[in-house]
């Protein structure tokens, strides 16, 4: 895998992914930027979210659920001083299908954050992870 990061001005970088997309990253103006974009750690957070929530997804339809949505808020928390490390990361899944049971969602989630998941697995180094979910009827 492969990136790379330019430099566009003051704090603001434009990240181009191996396989041709990009993103703009900036900071607050506090910190000279010019909030043009997301900053680094919300990439990382979202990229998470994005990891766990493709396996989930895939996992469920592999096992043939009748999945319909899948939403993961995730709400966390980082050290005070340097570096900022996530110290706590808690994604609540919010999954929508036919006929679902909390048995193969919960299955699921597991087996994203214990075996699949690669970057959570990498944040569950500093910081605490949680889970949890509701079903939706779709």
């Amino acid at each position: 895998m492969k990136a790379r990061i330019k430099w566009v001005e003051n704090v603001c970088f434009v990240g181009e992914s191996g396989s041709g997309h990009a993103l703009v990253m900036d900071g607050a103006p506090e910190g000279g930027g010019r909030n043009l974009g997301m900053r680094p750690m919300e990439t990382v957070l979202i990229g998470t979210g994005g990891c766990t929530a493709y396996d989930v997804v895939h996992i469920l339809k592999k096992s043939r659920a009748a999945i319909a949505d899948c939403v993961v808020e995730i709400e966390s928390e980082r050290a005070a001083d340097d570096p900022k490390v996530f110290t706590k990361i808690h994604f609540h899944f919010i999954v929508s299908g036919k006929g679902l049971k909390p048995q193969q969602v919960e299955r699921a989630i597991h087996l994203s954050a214990e075996k699949y998941c690669s970057a959570s697995i990498m944040l569950a180094k500093t910081a605490q992870i949680t889970h949890d979910f509701e079903i939706r009827e779709a």
